[in-house]
């Protein structure tokens, strides 16, 4: 794998029993009644595996993005009450601060100025390109054993899958995670905490400020340090979205922009 060590980094990584993962690449029951060819296995075309694995990542997707939505419409509740905020929705201004790399040592306001520019969605398309390209359409080690679908490193022992080409005195292993869904999360959350991916929360911001869709093309340009490939990375990924027609799947994207357009960094 080909990706700089420090935007690989999870914030929380579990280890977990590996899991079969049904895609679009692997076996699938919707293609039982297809015919067979010589080895006796199911004719499924290029197209069909790609739409199997679209298919079944977009739940988790939405589901992933409700939930940074909940998460959101607690901070909006925590903006508007700012001036006289309890214990325990300080201490929740805490728990977001701390999961998305703000510092909770600043005033709560300029605590939730900046998180309002990262909890926020991310665009299906850019997702389902990532998903693909990093676990190889599903099939990659990674995405089966491991239910890592986006390539994330993790740096504890134990914390995921030792790379068969780590090189000698490298530490880092491939994250784990409990469930396909697991992995779209943390994802997500990498996404919209790293200082890595400030690009991509702006380019989201302009946006949403001119009520626009966010567009997954557009914020690919933001994942300049996802890889070591740089600027090629970013170009793979746009024409992944391109060649499938992914952005008819951020029209569905659930998007937030109820809060005031912030101006700090985040």
């Amino acid at each position: 794998m080909s990706h700089a060590h420090p935007l690989k980094t999870i914030l929380f990584a579990a280890t977990l029993a590996g899991l079969t993962i049904l895609t679009g690449c692997e076996k699938s029951t919707d293609i039982a009644s297809q015919k067979n060819n010589a080895n006796g296995q199911p004719n499924i075309s290029v197209s069909e595996k790609k739409a199997n694995f679209f298919a079944y990542l977009q739940p988790m997707i939405e589901q992933a993005n409700a939930e940074v939505i909940e998460q959101r419409q607690q901070l909006l509740a925590l903006l508007a009450n700012v001036e006289s905020l309890s214990q325990s929705e300080l201490d929740s201004l805490a728990a977001l601060s701390k999961t998305y790399r703000v510092d909770n040592k600043l005033a709560p306001a300029n605590q939730i100025n900046q998180l309002s520019s990262k909890i926020n969605t991310i665009p299906a398309a850019l997702i389902l390109a990532q998903a693909a390209n990093e676990s190889a359409w599903g099939t990659s080690r990674f995405a089966r054993e491991g239910n890592n679908f986006f390539g994330q490193w993790c740096f504890s022992k134990g914390c995921g899958i030792v790379p068969n080409s780590r090189n000698s005195g490298a530490n880092h292993e491939v994250a784990s995670f409990d469930s396909p869904l697991g992995s779209v999360k943390s994802y997500i959350r990498n996404l919209n905490s790293h200082p890595a991916y400030q690009l991509l929360r702006t380019l989201r911001q302009q946006s949403l400020n001119e009520g626009q869709v966010v567009s997954g093309e557009i914020l690919a340009q933001g994942l300049i340090g996802y890889s070591e490939r740089g600027e090629e990375y970013v170009k793979e990924i746009q024409s992944m979205i391109r060649f499938n027609k992914l952005s008819r799947f951020d029209a569905s994207t659930i998007e937030a922009n109820t809060a005031p357009a912030t101006t700090g960094k985040g």
